[in-house]
């Protein structure tokens, strides 16, 4: 193959799996998809990360425990990806590994994503290039979110505005206007709140297609309680995740009031739909079409209402761009991985706030 060929790994906030993509650049920085590959998180593992966004004991320990087996992990989704890719490990330039998040703390000064890279680079005798965030955040970012400039550089048009917005576990929103000019936030929760929900009255992972919080209404002051949070105020550049947005915050805003457990998915799902329309109108002027990607993308309620929201602004998936719904974070962290090994920088100071442009990435050779 002519080109130089790229493994991206994204374990995001919704905690179901590794996505791993295959990318292959050419000389003139175009990137093809050659494979995808998934591997779900098996449940007692989700719960143990879930377990190490809070203060636990003898939490180092088990972070590091935790890093050394999500290594395995996404050794395993290498393996997996290569094999039914049936390609071989020494064509393979590096990984692009994002981790797994277990604080985000850009106001103190620091974030933390674990899964070993050394020992990623050991298992998988492939380059590993990981901490993404961390050089951001040094020079003053959020670190997060990194892939608006990842959707510039492959979803730009000179004739329309475009917002890119993927709801994982937390929604984010990259807005691309005609002029080049691009900038991207956290609007808030996406996923997460309503998949938390579900585990604690369903016991399931996910609410496949919304079905279950449509069945329920709005509890008009329950959303008005919600999106009253001092992060739904806050002028970008700003990001967000489990730290804010988790179980604690959720149960604060429902006190003692004895909803229904339905009733109270559905007011989720329009959490995450008014967020991300206010967001939109409040901070990227003139939208001529929005795509999504994520998990969200197959919440068929949740776009339901964004469509009714947006009106006639065209609404679609990112695959009408030629980007998989599924795959468009592993596939910009095999694209981060590749800027960093190029010696680019690959963030954008108007996104996150840096003090200006900074090359990203921290190097484990194989």
């Amino acid at each position: 193959m002519a080109g130089e060929l790229f493994i991206g790994l994204m374990s995001g906030t919704s905690l179901d799996g590794v996505d791993a993509a295959l990318v292959e650049f050419n000389d003139q920085q175009q990137l093809q998809v050659l494979h995808t590959f998934f591997l779900r998180y098996p449940a007692v593992l989700r719960a143990e990360i879930l377990a190490l966004q809070h203060p636990t004991d003898n939490e180092l320990e088990a972070t590091a425990l935790m890093a050394n087996t999500l290594a395995r992990l996404y050794a395993d989704a290498v393996i997996g990806l290569l094999n039914e890719a049936n390609i071989k490990a020494e064509t393979i330039t590096a990984i692009g590994c994002h981790g797994q998040t277990i604080r985000h703390r850009p106001e103190l000064g620091f974030t933390l994503q674990i899964g070993n890279a050394a020992l990623l680079a050991e298992l998988t005798g492939i380059t590993v290039v990981s901490d993404f965030r961390s050089r951001d955040i040094a020079a003053g970012g959020q670190g997060a979110p990194l892939v608006p400039a990842f959707h510039k550089a492959v979803f730009a048009d000179s004739k329309i505005n475009r917002a890119i917005i993927n709801i994982g576990g937390i929604a984010n929103i990259t807005y691309i206007a005609h002029s080049g000019e691009t900038f991207g936030f956290d609007s808030g929760p996406g996923n997460m709140l309503l998949d938390a929900w579900i585990k604690q009255h369903l016991d399931l992972d996910f609410d496949a297609n919304g079905d279950w919080a449509s069945t329920g209404s709005t509890i008009t002051p329950l959303l008005a309680s919600m999106l009253e949070d001092d992060y739904f105020s806050l002028i970008p550049p700003k990001s967000t995740g489990r730290d804010l947005f988790n179980d604690k915050w959720l149960n604060k805003h429902l006190s003692n009031d004895n909803y229904q457990p339905n009733d109270v998915a559905h007011t989720l799902v329009a959490l995450t739909a008014h967020s991300i329309h206010i967001a939109l109108k409040e901070h990227c002027g003139s939208v001529d079409e929005v795509y999504i990607c994520g998990g969200g993308a197959k919440n068929g309620f949740l776009i339901q209402q964004l469509k009714f929201l947006l009106g006639d602004t065209k609404l679609s998936n990112i695959d009408e761009l030629g980007i998989g719904t599924d795959w468009a974070e592993a596939i910009a962290f095999a694209w981060l991985a590749q800027q960093c090994l190029h010696q680019k920088t690959a963030n954008l100071a108007e996104v996150t706030g840096a003090q200006g442009p900074r090359i990203l990435g921290a190097i484990y050779q194989a």
